[in-house]
C-alpha cells in the first residue's frame, strides 16, 4: 500500500526543520522502536474514529433532530492492588458522574420545594467538587503536572511523584504512603485508592508525527488514505508533536459532561449482591458499600427528610374523591377541596403547593387503604342485590321444574304396572317351552350315545383288519429295501474300485504329457523360425488377396446394369462378412480373457501343422478365385442366362472368401498364442540370465531371491528345482561359465545387497499400499504414489521384474478381503486413476501387445492383415498408437511387455471392481423392487383384513413409501461413498444408468408377468415412487446421474399407460405414438390384456384395439427377436479405457503427500522432492 524506502525512512530517521533546511537525524534502536509503536497507535486510533462513525451513521440517527435518547454505560469504581493511569482515568469519570448525579437528584430536588414555596429546612450532602479540583484544576492540577512532566525527556516518574507530593502535602484528599516513594494516595467518594505512577509517563504520552500522516496519507490505498486527509496546520520545527492522552480524556469527559446536562437523565443502579456470583447468597457489608459509594443512601435520607410523595390537585381529586363524595362535588377550587379533604381524613404534617399536595412517607399507602375500604363496601351492596335477583330467579325455576317431575314420575309409575302384568303372561308361556325343550334334549342326547357305540365297536373291527393289511405291507418293502442295499454297495464298491484306476491311468498319461512338454520348451528356437515363417507366408497371402481385390474392382467397373444388381448383391454379402468379422473379434476378445493359462501349450505342434496346411489350401483356394475373376469377365456380354450363372458362381466364390477369412482369424489366434509362448519363454530366460550373475561359485542362487523372482511362470519354479540346464541354449551357457570364472567378490556381493534393497522397497511399497493412504488435494495416494514408485525404479522399461505381480497379487488380495461398497469405491477411484496415469504416460515398445477386452485393436501383424483385407480404406489407422494415447507435451516412457501386462491386468480389476460395485448394489435394490411391486396388493390385503382406521390407514401409507425411501436411501449412500473417494464422474455416471436401468428391467417384468400388479391403484403407486427417483436424479445433478432418467422409459411409459382415463376411447396409433412410443405390439398386447382396475372398475382397451394388435403381431410372428415382451438386463462394462482417459481431468502428481509410513525410508526420498 506504501513505498518501503519511505516507510523505512520514516521509521528510521528523524526530520528537523531549520531556517537553512531540513536536517535528517538517524534513530537509535529505542527511539525507532518508539517510533514504529506511534505509528501502530495512530493507526489503530483512525480506524477506531472510523469504526464508530460507521456504526452511528448505520444506526440510523436523524442529524437534524432536536431531541435526543442514550444511554449511557458508567464506569464502575476500580480500586485494585496494582492501580495505574488506567484505573486514575475511569475513577476521575466516576467522579465526575457522581457530582452530576448529586446535582440532578439532591439540588432538583431542593429546587422544586423553593417552586412550590412550601416550608422546608435545607438538607445537607456531601459534595466531591475538592476531589475535581485535586485533579483537573489549573496549574497546580495532578493532569496538569503530568503533562508539564511529559514535555521534558528527561522526566521520570520519581520526579512525578515528588512534584506530587510538594504540590499537593497539605491537601485533605490527598496522602503519600510510608512504604513507597512513588504512589500517592487519593481518597476518592467511595474511598481510597493508591495509585503507582511507575507508567504514568508512558501511557500518557501521544506523539502526533507529521512524516506519519503524510506517509499514510500517500498511500495507494483508497481507504488509508481515506483515514488520513491532507492536514492545513503549519509545520513546526520538529515533526514530533506532544499529546496529552490525560487532557484528551478530560476534554472528553467535559464535552459528556455538557451533554447530559442538557438531558433529562434518568439513574438505574446494578447492585451486586455477592462478589463469588452465587445464588441465593446476599452479602449486607458489600451490599451496603455499593449503595453508599452510589449515593443512594444520600438520596434514601433525603426523600426521607422531605416529601417524597406528590400529587397535582386534579390526580388527587380523581384518585380520592371518592372518599368524600358530596364535598368534592361542590367545590370548584382543587386546592380547597383538597384542603378539606385531607382534614375530613383526619391527616397531618402534609403542605400544599402551588400545584402539587405533598405528602410524608407512609401518608399515600393510609389513603390508599381507605379508598379500598370504601370501593368494598360499595361491592358488597351491589353484591347484596344480585344475589337477591339470582336466588329469586333459581326458586322459581325450580318450582316449574318440580312439577314437571310430579307428572312424569306418574306416568312411570302407570307404565311400570303395565310392565310386570306383561312380563308375568310372558313368563307362562317360556316357561312350557323350556319344559319341552329339556325333555326333547334328553331324548336326543340318549339317541347320540347308541349311535356312538355302534359306531365304536364297528370301527374296532375295521381297524384290526386294517392293522393286519398294514404290517403285511410292510414286511414286503423292508425285504424290498433290503435287497436294494445290497445291490446298491456292491455297485458303490465297483465304482470306487473303477475311479482309482482311472486316476492312477490319468496320473501316469499327465506325467508323459509334463514330459513331452518339457522337451516342447527347449525348442524354443524352432517355435521362432516357424513363427517368422507363417508371418511371412501370411503377407504374401495378404497381397495376393489384395491384388486379387484390385481385379475384382478393375472387372466390376467395366460391368453394365445388369452387373451393378450383382454388385448389391456382393455389398450384402459383405456386410455378412463384416458380421463374421465381429463374430471372429468376439470371439478372439473371448481367447484373450484366458491368455495366461497354460494348458494352451499342449495343442501349439498340431496347431502348426494345421496352420500349414490351411495356408496351402488358402493359396489354391486363391487361385481358383483368380480363374473364376477371369471366366466372370469373359462372361460379361453374355445373355441373362450366363449372367444367372455368372450370380452363382459369385455366390460360390463368396463362400469361399468367408472361408478364408475363417482360417485366417484361426491363423490370427495360432500366431497370437505363439507370440505369448514367446514372450513368456523370453521372460523366463531373462529370469535364468539374471539368476546366472548373482550365482556364487560355491552356493549357487540365493536362497532369498529365487522364490521371489521364479513366482511368475510355474515352468519357472519346475525350472529352479532341478531342469535348468535343460532349459538354456549354448549362449546363455557359455554366459554363465564366464560370469562363474572371472567374477569377483565385491561384485557379487553389491549385486546381492541391490537386490536385497530392491526386495525391501517393493515390501515397503506393497505394505503401504495395503493401508488406507486416503487422498491427497483430490487424488488417491495409492495409485500415485505407486505410478512414482515405479517410474523412478525404471519399471516399465524392464524386461522382467516381480514389483508388477506383486502390486497386483497385493490388489487382488485386497478386493477379496473386503467386499463392502466403501473399500471398492476407493479401489475403484485408485486404480482408475492408476489407469489414466499408464495411459497417457506410456507407449509400447517393439514387442507386440495384446488389444483391449472390450475394444480389440489390431496390433498384431494378423491383425494388420486382416484389416487390409476387409477394409483397404483404412489400412493403417490402428495400431499401437490408437491403443496408448498420450496427451501432447507430455513425456512418454517406452514400456516393455511386462509394464503392457500390468495395465492389461490392472484394467482388468478395474472393470471387476466396476462389475462388484454394481452387483452390490443390485442386491441391495433388489428385494425393495419386489416389495414395491407387490405393496399395493398387500396393503390391500391388510386393509380388508383389519380396520380402516385414519391410523391404520397412515401407517399403511407409511410402510407404502418407506420402500421407495429406502431404495433412495441406498443410492444417496452410494452417491455419498463416490463422492468422497473421488471416483472419476465418468464411472459414477455410468454405474448409476446401469443401476437404473436394472430398476427399469425389474420392475416392467414384474409388472408383465403378474397380473395382480398391473393394477390402476399398482400404477399410481409405482408412479409415485418415479417421481420420488426423478426428484433424486435432479439433486444429484447430470454430472452424476447422466441419462439415468432415460433408462426408465419403458416403465414410465407402462405406468402412464396404467394410469390413464378411458382407455376405451383411445386409439392404437394414439397409444403407439403418443402414449407410449417405446413399447412394443406384443408388450402393449400383454398390459391390455393382463389389467384391471381395482379403484374405478374402467375398461381396458377397445375391441378394435385388440384387433389391431393382433394383426400386427401376426405380421411380426416371423422375427424371432419381436416374440419376446420381457427386457433384459445389461451386465457388461460400459465404457472403454480411452473413454476413462478422456473423461477425467488431469492428474498433477507434484502436490501429493508422500504417505507417513514412507516418509522415514531413505529409498523414498525422491517423493518428497518432487512435492
Amino acid at each position: 500500500m506504501c513505498d518501503a524506502k519511505q516507510l523505512q525512512d520514516t521509521l528510521c530517521t528523524r526530520i528537523i526543520m531549520t531556517r537553512e533546511g531540513n536536517i535528517t537525524k538517524s534513530l537509535d534502536p529505542s527511539s525507532a522502536t518508539i517510533n514504529r509503536d506511534a505509528l501502530a497507535k495512530t493507526v489503530y486510533s483512525r480506524l477506531f474514529d472510523w469504526l464508530v462513525d460507521k456504526i452511528n451513521k448505520s444506526v440510523g440517527q436523524d442529524s437534524d433532530s432536536r431531541t435526543l435518547i442514550g444511554v449511557l454505560d458508567i464506569y464502575g469504581f476500580e480500586s485494585f492492588k496494582n492501580n495505574s493511569f488506567e484505573q486514575f482515568c475511569i475513577n476521575l469519570a466516576n467522579e465526575k458522574l457522581q457530582q452530576h448525579f448529586n446535582q440532578h437528584v439532591f439540588k432538583m430536588e431542593q429546587e422544586e420545594y423553593s417552586k412550590e414555596e412550601i416550608n422546608w429546612s435545607y438538607i445537607e450532602f456531601i459534595d466531591n467538587q475538592d476531589v475535581l479540583d485535586l485533579i483537573e484544576r489549573k496549574p497546580v492540577g495532578i493532569i496538569s503536572l503530568l503533562d508539564e512532566a511529559c514535555m521534558f525527556p528527561r522526566s521520570t516518574h520519581e520526579t512525578f511523584a515528588t512534584k506530587l507530593f510538594q504540590s499537593f502535602k497539605n491537601h485533605s484528599r490527598f496522602k503519600k504512603p510510608k512504604l513507597s516513594l512513588t504512589d500517592f494516595t487519593i481518597s476518592h467518594y467511595a474511598g481510597e485508592v493508591t495509585y503507582q505512577a511507575n507508567l504514568f509517563l508512558e501511557k500518557n504520552r501521544d506523539y502526533s508525527i507529521v512524516e506519519h500522516h503524510s506517509l499514510l496519507s500517500s498511500s495507494k490505498c483508497p481507504f488509508v488514505a481515506g483515514l488520513f486527509p491532507p492536514s492545513l496546520e503549519d509545520t513546526s520545527k520538529s515533526s514530533y508533536k506532544f499529546s496529552s492522552v490525560a487532557t484528551r480524556f478530560k476534554q472528553q469527559l467535559q464535552a459528556l459532561m455538557e451533554t447530559l446536562s442538557l438531558t433529562e437523565p434518568h439513574y438505574i443502579r446494578c447492585v451486586k449482591p455477592n462478589s463469588g456470583n452465587r445464588p441465593g447468597n446476599f452479602e449486607n457489608l458489600s451490599v451496603l458499600h455499593q449503595l453508599r459509594c452510589g449515593g443512594v443512601l444520600e438520596a434514601v435520607r433525603i426523600s426521607c427528610a422531605g416529601y417524597p410523595t406528590r400529587r397535582t390537585y386534579d390526580e388527587f381529586l380523581d384518585r380520592f374523591g371518592l372518599l368524600a363524595p358530596k364535598f368534592v362535588g361542590t367545590q370548584n377550587n382543587e386546592k380547597a377541596a383538597t384542603e378539606e379533604l385531607l382534614q375530613r381524613l383526619n391527616l397531618s404534617n402534609y403542605q400544599l403547593g402551588k400545584t402539587k399536595v405533598f405528602l410524608r412517607a407512609g401518608q399515600m399507602a393510609e389513603m390508599d387503604a381507605r379508598r379500598a375500604e370504601a370501593l368494598n363496601n360499595a361491592a358488597k351492596v351491589i353484591q347484596r342485590q344480585f344475589r337477591t335477583f339470582i336466588a329469586r330467579k333459581e326458586f322459581n325455576r325450580k318450582r316449574r321444574a318440580a312439577l314437571k317431575i310430579q307428572c312424569y314420575w306418574r306416568g312411570w309409575l302407570a307404565r311400570k304396572l303395565y310392565k310386570v302384568m306383561r312380563r308375568e303372561a310372558a313368563s307362562v308361556i317360556i316357561q312350557k317351552y323350556i319344559r319341552r325343550w329339556l325333555s326333547q334334549k334328553v331324548y336326543i342326547h340318549l339317541r347320540f350315545a347308541v349311535n356312538t357305540i355302534q359306531a365304536g365297536i364297528r370301527a374296532y373291527f375295521v381297524r384290526r383288519e386294517y392293522q393286519l393289511k398294514r404290517q403285511t405291507l410292510a414286511a414286503l418293502k423292508i425285504q424290498k429295501n433290503w435287497r436294494m442295499w445290497k445291490a446298491r454297495s456292491y455297485f458303490l464298491h465297483l465304482r470306487v474300485a473303477t475311479i482309482s484306476f482311472q486316476c492312477a491311468w490319468r496320473c501316469r498319461l499327465a506325467r508323459k504329457e509334463l514330459h513331452r512338454l518339457k522337451l516342447a520348451e527347449r525348442e524354443t528356437g524352432a517355435l521362432r523360425e516357424a513363427k517368422n515363417k507363417l508371418e511371412k507366408r501370411c503377407e504374401e497371402l495378404t497381397w495376393r488377396l489384395q491384388l486379387e481385390k484390385r481385379l475384382r474392382a478393375d472387372a466390376e467397373e467395366s460391368k453394365s446394369l445388369e452387373i451393378r444388381k450383382l454388385q448389391n448383391a456382393l455389398e450384402e454379402m459383405q456386410l455378412e462378412s463384416d458380421a463374421a468379422k465381429a463374430l471372429a473379434l468376439k470371439e478372439k476378445e473371448a481367447n484373450l480373457v484366458l491368455r495366461n493359462k497354460l494348458e494352451v501349450a499342449t495343442n501349439q505342434s498340431s496347431a502348426l501343422e494345421e496352420s500349414y496346411v490351411k495356408i496351402q489350401d488358402l493359396t489354391r483356394e486363391n487361385q481358383s478365385l483368380k480363374i473364376s475373376v477371369e471366366s466372370l469377365e469373359k462372361k460379361v456380354a453374355d445373355t441373362h442366362r450366363e449372367l444367372v450363372i455368372s450370380q452363382n458362381e459369385t455366390d460360390e466364390r463368396l463362400r469361399k472368401v468367408k472361408e478364408v477369412e475363417s482360417n485366417i482369424a484361426q491363423l490370427q489366434e495360432t500366431v497370437h498364442r505363439l507370440e505369448e509362448k514367446l514372450s513368456n519363454l523370453e521372460s523366463e530366460n531373462q529370469v535364468l540370465r539374471q539368476q546366472a550373475l548373482v550365482v556364487s561359485p560355491t552356493n549357487g542362487l540365493t536362497n532369498h531371491a529365487t522364490p521371489m523372482i521364479l513366482q511368475k511362470t510355474p515352468e519357472a519354479q519346475q525350472v529352479s528345482q532341478g531342469s535348468q540346464h535343460s532349459m538354456f541354449d549354448s549362449s546363455i551357457d557359455s554366459q554363465i561359465i564366464k560370469v562363474r570364472s572371472n567374477s569377483l567378490s565385491d561384485t557379487k556381493l553389491q549385486s546381492r545387497f541391490s537386490i536385497e534393497r530392491q526386495q525391501e522397497n517393493q515390501r515397503a511399497l506393497v505394505k503401504c499400499v495395503i493401508q488406507d493412504v486416503g487422498f491427497s488435494n483430490d487424488k488417491p495416494v495409492a495409485a500415485c504414489i505407486i505410478y512414482k514408485c515405479l517410474l523412478q525404479w525404471h519399471a516399465f522399461e524392464a524386461e522382467i521384474t516381480p514389483v508388477f505381480d506383486h502390486i497386483i497379487q497385493t490388489i487382488g488380495l485386497i478386493i477379496e478381503e473386503k467386499d463392502d461398497n466403501d473399500a471398492l469405491s476407493y479401489w475403484l477411484s485408485n486404480t482408475s486413476t492408476l489407469i489414466f496415469l499408464l495411459q497417457r504416460n506410456l507407449k509400447p515398445s517393439g514387442v507386440s501387445t495384446t488389444p483391449q477386452r472390450r475394444y480389440p485393436g489390431s496390433v498384431t501383424l494378423i491383425g494388420r492383415m486382416t484389416q487390409g483385407f476387409k477394409s483397404p480404406s483404412n489400412h493403417g489407422s490402428s495400431g499401437t498408437g490408437g491403443t496408448f494415447g498420450a496427451h501432447e507435451g507430455i513425456q512418454q516412457v517406452e514400456a516393455k511387455y511386462p509394464a503392457i501386462l500390468f495395465k492389461q491386468q490392472v484394467t482388468t480389476y478395474l472393470e471387476k471392481i466396476y462389475g462388484i460395485l454394481r452387483e452390490n448394489v443390485k442386491k441391495d435394490i433388489g428385494p425393495l423392487l419386489s416389495l414395491c411391486i407387490q405393496a399395493p396388493r398387500m396393503s390391500r390385503a391388510s386393509m380388508s383384513k383389519g380396520s380402516r382406521s385414519p391410523n391404520m390407514i397412515g401407517a399403511t401409507q407409511q410402510v407404502l413409501s418407506s420402500h421407495w425411501h429406502s431404495i433412495i436411501k441406498i443410492l444417496n449412500s452410494l452417491l455419498s461413498k463416490l463422492r468422497a473417494n473421488h471416483v472419476p464422474p465418468l464411472l459414477v455416471c455410468k454405474l448409476f444408468t446401469q443401476v437404473f436401468s436394472f430398476i427399469n428391467v425389474q420392475l416392467f417384468n414384474s409388472l408383465l408377468l403378474r397380473r395382480e400388479c398391473c393394477s390402476f391403484s399398482n400404477g399410481e403407486y409405482i408412479k409415485s415412487g418415479l417421481a420420488e427417483l426423478e426428484q433424486w436424479i435432479c439433486e444429484a445433478s447430470e454430472q452424476y446421474a447422466g441419462t439415468s432418467w432415460d433408462e426408465l422409459r419403458y416403465i414410465r411409459q407402462a405406468v402412464g399407460f396404467l394410469v390413464i382415463h378411458q382407455k376405451a376411447k383411445k386409439t392404437l396409433d394414439e397409444i403407439m405414438q403418443d402414449i407410449c412410443p417405446v413399447l412394443t405390439v406384443q408388450q402393449l398386447y400383454r398390459i391390455s390384456t393382463m389389467y384391471w382396475d381395482d379403484k374405478y372398475g374402467t375398461q381396458s382397451v377397445s375391441r378394435e384395439v385388440f384387433a389391431s394388435m393382433k394383426m400386427m403381431m401376426t405380421r411380426s410372428s416371423q422375427n424371432a427377436s419381436a416374440n419376446t415382451f420381457l427386457l433384459d438386463d445389461d451386465t457388461s462394462i460400459p465404457f472403454s479405457v480411452d473413454e476413462l482417459t478422456k473423461g477425467m481431468s488431469d492428474v498433477d502428481l507434484s502436490d501429493v503427500e508422500t504417505p507417513p509410513l514412507l516418509r522415514d525410508i531413505s529409498a523414498f526420498h525422491f517423493l518428497q522432492e518432487n512435492t
